[in-house]
């Protein structure tokens, strides 16, 4: 796969992922459920980058404020880092986990500015019917995004309940699981640097690739 497919299948990993994840995900005291959240996000979304695409492409800055002043709020991201570290977390010194944390939320945050300008996308659309809740404190929401082409990527959030918010610890898009995705490359490179956390923090940079996008997983 080329550079730029790579590039492209990054920047609609994060697309994806920033229509539960630019807004709040508030509980209102458990009296919304976490689908009417992703839907009220969902719309709060596109009416915020509908006819702005070019304005926000000439102003990265601004849009890179508004992504890192929401992403502490709706994501817990000390316990995605746990997660994507696996059993490395356990021998890791808190200041490199603390590292860790903040190099991938930067990650992220550097993705999404770009991929919100640059990937074309028709539709974000909440399903209709969703699963039920299980547990009091956890939840999934499926939803769809409609690539410019017609692709259909169907889109799983992972949430939970913490302090009284709604926050994502996971997403599964077109049957990849991110989480593990994430995981199993943390624990290549990992193997790759001869178990030097200091080495993985400074290069990570998580890659799903377009190409592995569009054929799916069976998570």
């Amino acid at each position: 796969m080329n550079g730029a497919n790579l590039m492209l299948g990054r920047w609609l990993l994060m697309v994806v992922m920033m229509a539960a994840l630019m807004v709040p995900l508030q509980s209102q005291a458990q009296s919304q459920t976490p689908e009417a959240m992703v839907r009220d996000n969902v719309e709060s979304l596109m009416a915020d980058i509908e006819g702005r695409k070019d304005y926000y492409a000439n102003n990265l800055d601004e849009l890179e404020a508004l992504v890192d002043s929401n992403l502490d709020q709706v994501a817990d991201f000390r316990y995605i880092g746990a997660s994507v570290m696996g059993n490395y977390f356990r021998n890791a010194s808190p200041e490199q986990r603390r590292r860790f944390v903040d190099v991938f939320r930067q990650t992220l945050i550097d993705t999404y500015t770009r991929g919100l300008v640059t990937f074309d996308y028709d539709e974000l659309r909440v399903l209709d019917t969703q699963q039920a809740q299980r547990y009091d404190d956890q939840a999934s929401v499926a939803m769809e995004v409609v690539a410019n082409n017609g692709q259909v990527y169907p889109v799983s959030y992972s949430l939970r309940l913490s302090d009284g918010e709604w926050r994502v610890v996971n997403v599964i898009v077109n049957g990849i699981n991110l989480g593990l995705t994430f995981r199993n490359q943390f624990d290549q490179a990992m193997r790759d640097n001869n178990r030097d956390y200091d080495a993985v923090i400074d290069g990570w940079s998580p890659e799903v690739g377009v190409e592995e996008l569009e054929q799916g997983g069976d998570a």
